[in-house]
């Protein structure tokens, strides 16, 4: 991740890519992290904490919403499996 956000890979393709699927659609965070370090886990998987938090960041300022069993969480507080949606009713 950089300092500029409008720059770090991972936010570009997390936006892209649930810009793309739309509202009532969702994206996974592995998905996320597959687009930048392909396909193998050696390159995914040491992504998946950057996208949390890219993801965290992003809820906390309205551009995308994280969902656990289809609801909204607390950017804050959430364990376990999360998918990723646009905003929903305009923000978080």
């Amino acid at each position: 991740m950089t300092d500029h956000p409008e720059t770090d890979p991972i936010e570009t393709a997390m936006l892209a890519m649930v810009a793309a699927k739309g509202p009532g659609r969702t994206v996974g965070p592995t998905d996320v992290a597959r687009a930048i370090g392909g396909d193998k886990p050696d390159g995914w998987g040491p992504l998946m904490q950057p996208v949390r938090a890219v993801a965290v960041r992003l809820m906390k300022e309205g551009r995308l919403t994280i969902l656990r069993k289809g609801r909204p969480v607390d950017p804050d507080d959430f364990k376990g499996v999360y998918r990723l949606t646009v905003p929903m009713d305009g923000g978080s």
